[in-house]
């Protein structure tokens, strides 16, 4: 438990971007489930539609340190081979 005013104050402050911070993570595995739905139905216009609307969320949550910049490259290049691999 925190014991001085400060303490307490970045507890609740915490909290809150602990919520915020949540909620862009879920942002994020959204984007990739749209683009990966797109690849699973087979849609290639829709996949990079998709795709390109994903790559802004994933690299804003990136450049805000909430996932990694290596991580977020890594959603990326996959989701791109996925989406190239609908034409074979």
């Amino acid at each position: 438990m925190a014991n001085s005013a400060q303490a307490r104050k970045r507890a609740r402050q915490a909290v809150v971007a602990r919520e915020h911070n949540a909620s862009l993570r879920t942002q994020f595995r959204t984007a990739v489930k749209k683009v990966l739905k797109a690849v699973q139905v087979g849609d290639k216009a829709a996949a990079q539609e998709a795709f390109k609307a994903s790559v802004s969320v994933i690299d804003r949550i990136a450049d805000k340190k909430i996932v990694h910049k290596n991580k977020a490259a890594r959603h990326k290049s996959r989701l791109s081979a996925k989406i190239k691999a609908i034409a074979a």
